[in-house]
């Protein structure tokens, strides 16, 4: 008589999808969550922790895994130079992921949670083939500076603030939000200048593949320098003329390193068009405006002051 030994299936999480959750490519957004600190009026430890929390470790690794998981790239991506072949756990862990940050929003009041829920929501459209954002050009890149920049200052002011979703109507609220959606658009086709075989391949239009490798340099160039006119208004218009020079420094290696690549890019784009030099401009980018955000907003709080310094 044949005997049978009982088997056990554990529920894991595969190594390839704890790399395509891209914990570490949150970095990128974190100066939104900053400048929106600054001028959130009910400022609360807690609160703070959470917002973070969720946001940062569970909110934008699902919508990074959710993407790969639909994308299943073969050539490099934000964050990873070699990704590995996805799993479909890492369509369940990006799931559990976005739930949790819902409920994490939750505890903190239902509006925050339903705008967790529309962010979530809004990235699955982005590569899910449904619908698949990411093939319309001008779309995904107003949708993706919008929804990463503006929406999320206002989904970050509620939560720390614990006010609700008609922030998001309040100009207070929208000017500096619009401000971050600036940075993002004009950043957001260089992180695709790198990518366009596979685009192309997928039969994704991305606004990078349709401006060409020199035009998506002179897009972001022209953006840039609306960026920082918008910028330099905001804060001449706070009366805030020094915050004004610190912004300039903080922006001076970031644009820098953006022209030094562009000199590289006018001799030779498809050299030079490549994940190394996308992922340093994305790295400067978030190390300077991260820096220059956590000091305002111990200068626009007034902390440093309180502290004695």
């Amino acid at each position: 008589m044949k005997s049978y030994k009982p088997t056990l299936n554990y529920a894991m999480i595969s190594l390839s999808s704890l790399k395509h959750l891209r914990i570490s490519f949150s970095l990128f957004l974190m100066p939104v969550f900053f400048f929106a600190l600054a001028f959130t009026p009910n400022h609360n430890e807690s609160r703070i922790l959470w917002v973070f929390i969720a946001l940062h470790l569970f909110l934008y690794p699902s919508s990074n895994g959710y993407n790969s998981y639909f994308d299943k790239d073969e050539e490099s991506i934000g964050g990873l130079k070699h990704p590995p072949k996805v799993t479909k756990d890492l369509y369940w862990i990006s799931l559990v992921l976005f739930l949790i940050a819902i409920g994490i929003g939750a505890t903190i009041n239902f509006s925050f949670a339903l705008m967790i829920l529309l962010y979530g929501l809004v990235s699955m459209a982005y590569s899910h083939p449904a619908i698949r954002i990411k093939k319309y050009p001008w779309m995904s890149w107003f949708i993706a500076g919008l929804f990463q920049g503006y929406f999320t200052f206002a989904m970050t002011y509620a939560g720390i603030s614990n006010l609700s979703w008609d922030v998001l109507f309040k100009p207070h609220v929208f000017i500096p939000g619009l401000l971050t959606s600036l940075m993002l658009w004009g950043n957001y086709p260089l992180t695709q200048v790198y990518q366009h075989g596979e685009d192309s391949r997928r039969g994704d239009r991305t606004l990078s593949l349709v401006l060409g490798i020199k035009g998506t340099f002179l897009f972001s160039a022209v953006v840039f320098m609306i960026t920082g006119a918008a910028f330099a208004w905001f804060f001449l218009n706070r009366n805030q003329i020094d915050m004004l020079w610190i912004f300039l420094a903080a922006m001076t290696p970031i644009m820098l390193y953006f022209l030094t690549w562009f000199s590289f890019i006018r001799l030779n784009p498809t050299k030079y068009a490549n994940y190394n030099w996308a992922m340093g401009m994305n790295y400067f980018s978030a190390l300077s405006l991260n820096a220059f955000f956590i000091y305002y907003f111990l200068e626009n709080t007034q902390i440093l002051q309180a502290l004695g310094y």
